[in-house]
């Protein structure tokens, strides 16, 4: 079922009469009650990240994962809780990685002290509020485009479902590059290093797009054979199928978007990642409104690759530019020299 432009103000009765609202209400209620576990587990995430230490959220999120699998098969399998059995999983497991993290943090750093510089926690509350309105225009772009989908019916949600899993599992794999980026071009900023910085950036560049061309070839020769792990209704899976050549041909942006994420962070370049990021969303999100909804799933999977594409291209453009904290990685003068 398509719907057009003009249909529209008839959003508000598909909702209601779709048979995934009363499911997805229950998953998202339940699912909430996990917001501060992520919160907490994010940020500790990020002060670890500046130790360079990546072993210990590994660690935290691996456990964290197997114990949502764990429960997944226990709630939903024998127990028959279905989708509330998944989103109670899923609370408990950030509850766990969340409660791992501040341990060990609480071991190397005083997370509760009665000093409080201002000055610190200002800068630290507006880079933070740059991030915030970064991640809120990407939440935003993704729900609409997938309530987009949601309108063309719960088979053509439950494929496009496993293609946007995979597609963002195999972006994940390259933002431990954008991670590990960060941490060593954070480094060698901080120290005035900039040729060791640039070389930095041109080879986590390299290394990501590589990464990205090499994910590109494993799945679209590995997908189809796979598929049948996701779903084993015929029409779901033709779908799914259908969405290979989208999912497979956008990793390498997707490697070198997340790559450049990082970089961004590297030199706390927030600002500009946040701007750009809310007027990419902004463009993109018009274009499900106005365009996808003429085209279906290849449409939303068009508008996605568009969405990673307007990233990549912001972010190289920002770095040809050598504004802002990039004129210093940039300068022709540094310790090395």
């Amino acid at each position: 079922m398509r719907i057009h432009n003009s249909s529209y103000r008839n959003l508000l009765q598909l909702i209601q009469d779709s048979p995934m609202r009363i499911p997805a209400e229950q998953f998202t209620s339940i699912k909430a009650l996990g917001a501060p576990a992520i919160v907490l587990a994010l940020a500790a995430q990020g002060t670890f990240r500046g130790f360079k230490d990546t072993k210990t959220p590994l660690y935290a999120i691996v456990a964290g994962n197997l114990l949502n699998v764990i429960l997944d098969l226990i709630l939903i399998l024998f127990s028959g809780l279905g989708v509330g059995g998944a989103a109670i999983a899923t609370v408990i497991s950030e509850y766990l990685i969340a409660f791992i993290l501040l341990w060990k943090l609480n071991e190397e750093v005083v997370l509760v002290t009665p000093n409080v510089d201002g000055a610190k926690v200002a800068r630290y509350l507006k880079s933070g509020g740059l991030l915030m309105s970064r991640s809120l225009a990407i939440l935003i772009t993704m729900t609409i485009s997938t309530s987009v989908v949601a309108r063309e019916g719960p088979v053509a949600m439950a494929g496009h479902q496993i293609c946007l899993e995979v597609w963002l599992a195999l972006s994940l794999l390259t933002d431990a590059l954008a991670l590990a980026g960060q941490a060593i071009l954070a480094s060698s900023y901080s120290q005035k290093n900039y040729g060791q910085a640039r070389r930095v950036i041109y080879r986590c560049l390299q290394i990501g797009l590589t990464a990205g061309v090499s994910l590109s070839f494993i799945l679209f020769f590995g997908f189809g054979q796979l598929s049948w792990l996701f779903s084993t209704d015929s029409e779901v899976l033709k779908i799914a199928r259908s969405g290979t050549l989208f999912v497979a041909a956008s990793q390498p942006m997707n490697a070198i978007a997340f790559v450049l994420d990082g970089l961004y962070y590297g030199v706390s370049d927030f600002k500009y990642a946040s701007y750009s990021m809310v007027t990419i969303g902004v463009v993109t999100s018009a274009s499900f409104l106005l365009v996808v909804p003429e085209f279906g799933l290849p449409g939303v999977w068009t508008g996605l690759f568009l969405f990673m594409t307007m990233r990549v291209a912001a972010g190289i453009w920002r770095l040809g530019t050598k504004k802002g904290p990039w004129k210093l990685v940039y300068s022709e003068t540094d310790q090395e020299s």
